[in-house]
């Protein structure tokens, strides 16, 4: 596992995991949403953040976003998921940085529950306006 700032390159390549994982994390909001973000984080959350990738032997599996001490985006591709990829990203970044806050779904518990195992805990429930959804602040 290799852990590094990313490449405009691969901006596709993180475009992509995050697609695929945000349509299986979060069935619950309907597909059209994430369809409509795709160019958004190509022109820009992708830019505004610090982004980092996780690589295998082969290619990126993942990567996180930060904008300052938030993070905006932590992703594995669904082929890797299960295999500490995430666990090392969270890991870096919090070596890094000495106080995170996030954001996560109330409705996405996978991802809920691994951050709660990871230290986190939950803040303030708010109202995530563009799609109507619960979602915890996580510090």
């Amino acid at each position: 596992m290799k852990i590094r700032l990313s490449k405009k390159i691969e901006i596709d390549k993180m475009i992509d995991i995050w697609y695929e994982g945000s349509l299986i994390a979060h069935e619950f909001i309907d597909e059209d949403y994430w369809k409509s973000q795709r160019n958004e984080m190509k022109e820009k959350y992708f830019p505004m953040s610090e982004n980092y990738v996780i690589c295998n032997e082969k290619e990126v599996v993942g990567f996180i976003s930060m904008v300052d001490n938030y993070l905006a985006a932590l992703f594995i591709d669904i082929k890797h998921q299960g295999k500490g990829y995430g666990k090392e990203l969270l890991n870096f970044i919090k070596e890094q940085r000495k106080n995170i806050q996030l954001k996560v779904y109330k409705k996405n518990i996978e991802a809920v529950n691994f951050y709660l195992r990871k230290g986190f805990v939950k803040i303030e429930e708010l109202l995530d306006e563009q799609t109507a959804e619960d979602e915890f602040l996580m510090e």
